[in-house]
């Protein structure tokens, strides 16, 4: 590795840094949503292997953290994955402890990194010899993962009966482009039917308001104010054990490791399960909530580092809902990509933990001393300067741009398709998690099981 490569990898983790700091601060942005575009524009743009890997650890471990502190300063969750932290955070607002939990959001997802890229790293390496096999049962692992996720998602009944549709759906459209030519028979659309699953539940709220007893119905007569608690000081020690008790670092750290094990499941599935076991068997509710933020914070790093890099560097395809999701551009992003010539391919595994350390430990670094130092500050100039529907704009034109790259002016109509359908359906309690899924496992399941 020469000095070329470290200044690219270097300089691709500070500018996730720079991007996702500022849009983790923005209340209401969608984890896939913000990192599935920029990542696959990273890809298309050319970056060495390497650099593109450092660029995404970085990024997922910035936006982890950051996307936490709209949830403790102002009561609005950054993404999907800091909503479960919504409730104590709240509570704990209301106590005016709100630095000191902002300080142990930052320590929770410090706990979170360390603990989870050994283990992540040491579980790829035993499930390495073994991705032959587990890559022929791709398909089976996806639709039994659809159904796994649809059991413990919030509307059961409803999740297991829209797979087969879903399934249809994406195929109908997919023989629909080969059936009048638009692309050949050996190109399979995913990419953009991804995004139009990510945008769904946006797109029903901007349909929504085409609706005029539904817009009259939002009507307010006075401005919404946010405030930003008084007590939320800039923190006097970056020290983790002067933030942290023994009893909150361990709960923490157990539950981070288990999770690492669990990287097929749902992030936010898994950080609502053990962030709630493990902070509902203390009776002090101020104590409760610490631990329960401090546990879920590290989960959702430990859920999302594992959840890419286990199917990154042990088996090449996208096996969990962070790889399908969020990560899904590391894995096919046509023409520089493909699922049989992915960053699996192209990296050994030296490379691959040169990658994930460096854009980890910038990304941590960098992050925990900004949120310590200026959470407050920074929260302000977002909500005041940066405009929540321009970033919102700027990502619903960039997947317009992808689908019309994909597959011509149909396919933007066909996305759209798809963001009505998955849009409603997640509003119904249909997880991203059963949907995404369900669209990898799409040509199994209409070839085993609709025509069988």
């Amino acid at each position: 590795m020469n000095i070329a490569t470290i200044i690219q990898m270097t300089l691709a983790a500070l500018a996730a840094v720079f991007i996702y700091t500022f849009i983790g601060f923005i209340p209401g942005t969608d984890e896939t949503s913000v990192l599935m575009p920029i990542t696959l524009a990273v890809v298309l743009a050319g970056t060495p292997p390497i650099a593109t890997v450092t660029f995404f650890i970085a990024a997922i471990v910035t936006l982890s953290l950051t996307n936490a502190i709209p949830t403790a300063l102002v009561g609005l969750p950054g993404g999907v994955m800091s909503s479960p932290m919504l409730e104590h955070s709240l509570s704990l607002k209301e106590k005016g402890v709100s630095a000191l939990v902002i300080k142990k959001m930052a320590v929770g997802s410090l706990i979170g990194v360390i603990i989870s890229i050994p283990t992540s790293l040491l579980l790829a390496n035993i499930l390495a010899p073994y991705a032959k096999e587990i890559q022929a049962l791709s398909s089976l692992l996806f639709f039994l993962g659809a159904i796994f996720l649809a059991i413990i998602g919030r509307n059961k009944i409803m999740s297991l009966i829209s797979i087969l549709p879903l399934a249809i759906l994406f195929m109908a459209l997919r023989h629909l482009y080969w059936g009048i030519g638009i692309v050949p028979k050996t190109t399979n659309i995913t990419v953009s039917f991804f995004l139009g699953i990510t945008i769904g539940p946006l797109i029903i709220s901007l349909f929504r308001l085409l609706n005029r007893d539904y817009r009259e119905a939002m009507a307010r007569d006075d401005v919404r104010e946010i405030s930003i608690p008084r007590d939320a000081i800039e923190a006097t020690t970056l020290n983790p054990l002067s933030i942290l008790n023994r009893i909150e670092i361990l709960r923490a750290s157990v539950a981070a490791f288990f999770a690492n094990f669990l990287f097929v499941l749902s992030p936010v599935g898994l950080t609502i399960l053990l962030g709630e076991m493990v902070a509902n068997r203390v009776e002090d509710p101020i104590e409760r909530g610490y631990i329960a933020i401090t546990t879920m914070s590290a989960l959702i790093q430990a859920t999302y580092i594992s959840g890419i890099i286990i199917p990154l560097i042990a088996i090449g395809i996208p096996l969990s809902p962070t790889a399908i999701g969020p990560g899904g551009a590391l894995f096919n992003a046509p023409p520089v990509l493909t699922m049989d010539n992915n960053l699996h391919h192209r990296l050994d595994r030296w490379e691959f933990t040169i990658a994930i350390l460096t854009g980890a430990i910038i990304a941590i670094i960098i992050s925990y001393y900004i949120i310590n130092r200026f959470a407050s500050r920074i929260s302000t100039f977002v909500l005041q300067r940066i405009p929540h529907e321009a970033i919102l704009a700027l990502f619903i034109s960039l997947i317009i741009l992808l689908a019309y790259m994909d597959a011509g002016l149909i396919n933007v109509f066909g996305v759209l398709l798809i963001g009505i359908s998955c849009g409603t359906l997640n509003r119904m309690g249909v997880s991203y998690g059963v949907q995404f899924m369900t669209l990898y496992a799409a040509p199994w399941i209409v070839e085993n099981i609709i025509l069988l």
